[in-house]
């Protein structure tokens, strides 16, 4: 099997909680906190180790919440590669009010990272990076790092023959997609940021994408549509991968349970259309668990057995 390594360069500490009625100006008992590891590439190397698969977890991290993220990662026994940097690790935070079910979740920005550190995070990369390696860059920029940064990381890979997975968004995903990437995992919102267009219709999604893919060094295109699935472009095939209807408790961290199937089933050597199978069930399941909580092993595989039966595929 191919080996796995994550880059996380804003990792964060989400921390969850429940209230029962929000309103302003009040003080609000909030039920006990749970804590996890959190950030695109690290949720990626949670959810592979659930799933029985192995990953290198590479990060940047500082102060004590990235010594807290550190401890976390230890007692999940996820290999780690850290950065260290003088900023803190961010906190996030969710907050579910339990008298309708909505949830309100905060994201912070991260820490102002400096040019030396996150060129040493380029140099670290360059340095445990092999050649059939499988690289997933996920989550957001730092401030002060340059919006150019995954399309640094892209060229570090294929100098290496590693296949390059991206899951970011705005002038970094831009950048790094025109880079070039062996897979992109845009919604349908940030496809059309990358397309130069306001909105994409689902009945225009198949012609745009194409187009994207024939402009741009991009091998497969997973465009995720959510709680309806996935669409899947090559430059020979299309592939529509419908999700079960589930019940929804949180959405956080679907999109990066999602990446992390589709990375694993990709290392074992499935087929494209396996893989994006595979993804969708592990975004599907993800939205069945509260809070910051990603998916359940157990949810995956009765998704993934559903959501193979019922694909429907056109060329």
């Amino acid at each position: 099997m191919n080996r796995i390594i994550t880059l996380t360069v804003n990792p964060a500490i989400d921390k969850s909680t429940t209230v029962s009625g929000i309103k302003p100006n009040n003080k609000l008992r909030c039920s006990i906190p749970v804590y996890e590891a959190g950030g695109g590439g690290i949720n990626v190397s949670r959810v592979i180790h659930e799933l029985g698969g192995t990953s290198l977890c590479m990060y940047m991290a500082g102060g004590p919440t990235g010594n807290h993220l550190n401890d976390m990662l230890v007692d999940f026994g996820i290999p780690q590669l850290v950065v260290p940097i003088e900023g803190w690790v961010r906190e996030n935070f969710a907050v579910t009010d339990t008298s309708n079910k909505e949830q309100y979740r905060f994201g912070m920005p991260g820490p102002m990272i400096k040019e030396l550190e996150w060129k040493k995070t380029l140099e670290q990369l360059e340095a445990v990076l092999t050649e059939g390696d499988i690289l997933v860059a996920s989550g957001s920029l730092c401030p002060g790092m340059p919006t150019d940064f995954f399309a640094r990381v892209s060229k570090i890979a294929g100098n290496k023959n590693a296949k390059f997975i991206l899951d970011t968004s705005g002038e970094a995903l831009l950048k790094g997609a025109q880079a070039g990437a062996y897979l992109l995992k845009p919604n349908l919102g940030e496809l059309a940021k990358l397309c130069g267009v306001e909105t994409i219709s689902f009945l225009e999604l198949e012609s745009i994408g194409k187009t994207f893919l024939n402009q741009n060094p991009c091998e497969v295109l997973v465009v995720s549509l959510g709680p309806q699935g996935a669409v899947m472009l090559t430059a020979q095939l299309v592939e529509y991968i419908s999700a079960p209807i589930v019940y929804q408790k949180s959405t956080i961290g679907a999109g990066d349970s999602m990446v992390a199937g589709m990375v694993l089933a990709l290392a074992q050597g499935k087929s494209l259309l396996e893989m994006v199978q595979y993804g969708v069930a592990c975004g599907t399941a993800a939205t069945m668990t509260d809070g910051t909580q990603l998916c359940k092993i157990k949810d995956v595989e009765e998704l993934n057995g559903w959501i193979s039966s019922n694909s429907n595929i056109t060329q």
